[in-house]
């Protein structure tokens, strides 16, 4: 067995003998009924059985089933900043996170077209508790993320994760996609965990941490949607937090997230991939002397690419305005377009609740809070 067999997707060879005992289970109906809604069973069947990698698994099936999101769920995805990154080459991305499937499928869907190094992605073990949903996002180059565990396994599964993530990166050429933080951004504030950055940094075997981080070649990436298919949902938790309550999930809830996320309507979207952390790093080398300094100087480095690049649509300018009470950027939106953001407030709020409220609208102003922090952002 080897070391990472716990956490890591198939191995090519591995593939069809997990695809077989899956071709007739409902939900791999369900997912190639909607991928392919003019072809016969037998016809997808048939590719499936003839399927022996996961590229091919991801190319034919998947790659598909994102473009059918895309044309069912959006008015279209626009991208910016791939022409920057050079073909047969592995990069760290790491992106704020929106949705649980859709933010790491559509970016290997984007660096499938442009010809680029498509990810490996790091799933929380929590979302794939259905065991078809493990063998589908095993079979899409996912890698676990362990959940619920001690201090102590939780620094043993930090390790592991960190040497699989720079085995793939260093030694497969293998690309990777991790979130900034565990779990969605709740409020419209992207912020980068330093936890996650020094679970990144146990790998190394550098003097120098930078230099580790350098050698991995950061990318950070920025994804934005119009709407937020799940934003209803985040309410409670929101709530929870606002009232200092524990909040504790729903038996479902993670699938009825998931599953919202993707079929969900959200409008536009946009991704914009950064530039690669370079001289950054080495400034953050030479200012700082000790690496929890250096940690906390990359993450704002992140999270500053991240934030000064976000794409703002209509619906966080118009929440900016309504939470403010003001008209600054009404010429970014249309009476129109306000109108509908104010029946979606509508619908999916309890306008007797004010901290409900509060937190729908902050969910969508905060972006534009967060840019107005860089000067000629907007």
């Amino acid at each position: 067995m080897s070391k990472f067999d716990a956490i890591r997707p198939f191995y090519d060879a591995e593939v069809n003998e997990a695809i077989l005992p899956s071709i007739n289970h409902p939900m791999m109906k369900a997912l190639m009924n909607f991928t392919f809604p003019e072809m016969e069973d037998d016809v997808w069947k048939e590719q499936l059985k003839k399927t022996y990698s996961i590229r091919d698994f991801q190319c034919n099936f998947i790659y598909q089933s994102v473009q059918k999101v895309l044309e069912k769920t959006s008015e279209g995805l626009t991208t910016s900043g791939f022409e920057k990154l050079e073909k047969n080459t592995s990069y760290l991305f790491i992106s704020n996170h929106r949705d649980i499937l859709l933010d790491t499928s559509m970016l290997n869907a984007c660096l499938f077209e442009h010809k680029l190094v498509m990810t490996a992605s790091a799933i929380g073990d929590n979302l794939v508790t259905k065991s078809f949903l493990k063998i589908l996002s095993k079979l899409n180059r996912n890698f676990l993320v362990q959940r619920g565990l001690t201090p102590r396994e939780m620094l043993e599964s930090s390790k592991l994760l960190s040497e699989y993530m720079g085995q793939l990166l260093l030694r497969e050429n293998r690309s990777v996609w991790i979130a900034q933080r565990e779990g969605r951004t709740k409020d419209g504030n992207d912020a980068t965990n330093s936890g996650v950055l020094k679970m990144i940094g146990m790998a190394s075997d550098e003097e120098e941490l930078m230099n580790y981080f350098k050698k991995i070649k950061i990318v950070p990436v920025s994804i934005s949607y119009e709407y937020d298919p799940t934003d209803a949902l985040k309410m409670p938790q929101l709530l929870a937090e606002a009232n200092q309550e524990t909040y504790i999930k729903e038996k479902n809830e993670d699938f009825i997230t998931l599953m919202s996320g993707i079929m969900g309507p959200k409008r536009r979207i946009h991704i914009h991939v950064g530039d690669i952390l370079n001289q950054q790093l080495e400034d953050i080398k030479y200012e700082f002397d000790n690496s929890n300094k250096q940690i906390q100087a990359l993450a704002q480095v992140i999270d500053d690419s991240i934030l000064s690049t976000y794409k703002l649509w209509p619906t966080n300018y118009i929440a900016y305005d309504i939470v403010n009470q003001t008209n600054t950027y009404c010429h970014l939106y249309s009476e129109n377009e306000k109108s509908l953001f104010e029946r979606r407030l509508e619908m999916r709020i309890d306008h007797t609740n004010p901290l409900a409220l509060q937190g729908f609208l902050a969910m969508y102003a905060n972006p534009v809070v967060n840019k107005l922090k860089y000067e000629n952002a907007i």
